[in-house]
């Protein structure tokens, strides 16, 4: 009797085992330390976009949120769940943005990641109730070095677990313009304007370290204020030191006011302009003044590249782009964005668990699957660093000759950078 006790026992813990193996229990996995979300039958993954999409910035912004659209259609259902991103948020580029934004996404706790922002002073303030929220938020956009790491193994002021980019890492970004003005376009003498955000002032100041180590000299090292027309003063100041080059990160449309101002200033007639990726867009390349500007940004020769997880090179996304809105993308950053929200979504799939109907997704687990994560981009390889550093690094500067034909003046490559 007591052998066949053992025996049936043994069956009984034999069949148990083997259910465990094949997922059959119908208990919902434990949560790990950052908590897990449950999606009910018939409910959606919720994920946002939360990006710049009204105001001056909008052309950022608007682009981004797009590319999150794609993906989302491109990728489909998380295992036989349909994926939501709701109302796109507006960043507003700002750092009250960026909390307002952020204090609503963690106010609901169905969601899961964020693509976005489209501005780092935005994300600035708003990583850190991002992270605490246990939320992941990947930016497409993002560039400035204080939102992750020197790139010598130290983290930066504002960078929160959880946070990781497709853009590239600003540092790299000044290198590129320091090394092309010095050792290509010959100068030494360059003033520096920025509009005192995180993203301006790190690339302003991360050119003025690399220009500086090479021999050359910032004369001037200054600021507008966001909504400034008058950019008179400013120029002034600029000019006072002499410089051979000015260096200006700053966005549309204060750019576009230095550009329309800057010639009618003494002593800055003719001197050599160069932008960066904040100015790489429509609304700037194609006014008059925008000729002979040169402007930094990522490399979009993109060629064909085709994101490994969704089978979509740069030709599709931008035949179904403009299918869709009857426009190309206005900024650059729109390949960052959709390579981004693939990310998220497989990082989703690869760790959501189905039990009785419902999926749990566990939050740190999300993290840990995009530490892991290697994959080919619409950008290029994707794999992320102990920082969220994330994507291609390779700079170009491209000079706009031709403001009548945008898409001339944006392959006009004229310097690369490659870490």
């Amino acid at each position: 009797m007591k052998t066949k006790f053992r025996y049936l026992f043994a069956l009984v813990a034999t069949f148990a085992l083997v259910a465990a193996a094949c997922g059959g229990s119908s208990e919902p996995p434990e949560a790990g330390a950052l908590g897990q979300v449950e999606i009910a039958e018939g409910e959606s993954v919720q994920i946002r976009s939360f990006n710049a999409i009204t105001g001056d910035v909008s052309f950022l912004g608007i682009p981004n949120q797009r590319g999150v659209e794609l993906a989302i259609a491109d990728y489909g259902d998380i295992q036989g769940f349909s994926v939501s991103m709701g109302t796109g948020l507006d960043d507003l580029c700002s750092a009250d943005g960026g909390q307002a934004g952020a204090t609503q996404i963690v106010a609901d706790p169905q969601i899961i990641g964020v693509i976005g922002t489209s501005c780092s002073g935005a994300a600035g303030a708003a990583m850190p109730l991002i992270s605490d929220g246990g939320l992941v938020m990947i930016s497409g956009s993002n560039t400035s070095p204080a939102l992750t790491s020197d790139l010598a193994g130290n983290a930066a002021s504002d960078y929160n677990s959880g946070y990781y980019r497709t853009a590239h890492n600003d540092l790299n970004q000044g290198k590129a313009i320091a090394q092309f003005a010095y050792n290509d376009l010959g100068k030494r003498n360059a003033g520096v304007i920025h509009d005192g955000d995180l993203y301006t002032f790190g690339l302003s100041s991360a050119f003025q370290t690399f220009f500086e180590e090479l021999g050359g000299t910032v004369s001037v090292f200054t600021a507008v204020n966001k909504g400034d027309t008058d950019m008179s003063g400013v120029l002034a100041e600029v000019a006072a030191g002499g410089p051979d080059m000015i260096f200006t990160p700053t966005f549309p449309p204060e750019v576009n006011f230095i550009a329309q101002q800057v010639g009618n200033v003494s002593g800055l007639e003719g001197v050599t302009m160069v932008g960066a990726d904040a100015s790489l867009v429509d609304n700037f390349l194609e006014i008059p003044e925008a000729a002979g500007w040169y402007h930094s940004g990522p490399d979009l020769r993109y060629g064909s590249n085709e994101n490994s997880i969704t089978e979509t090179d740069a030709e599709t996304f931008l035949a179904a782009y403009n299918s869709t809105w009857g426009e190309a993308p206005s900024a650059s950053f729109w390949a960052h964005s959709y390579d981004a929200a693939t990310m998220l979504l497989k990082a989703i799939d690869d760790v959501a668990v189905e039990v009785d109907g419902s999926l749990y997704v566990d939050r740190q687990k999300v993290r840990d699957a995009l530490n892991d994560m290697s994959l080919d981009g619409i950008i290029g390889p994707i794999s992320c660093d102990d920082f969220g550093d994330c994507g291609s690094q390779l700079i170009t500067i491209i000079l706009n000759e031709s403001p009548s034909d945008i898409e001339a003046a944006n392959q006009n490559v004229v310097y690369e950078f490659r870490p």
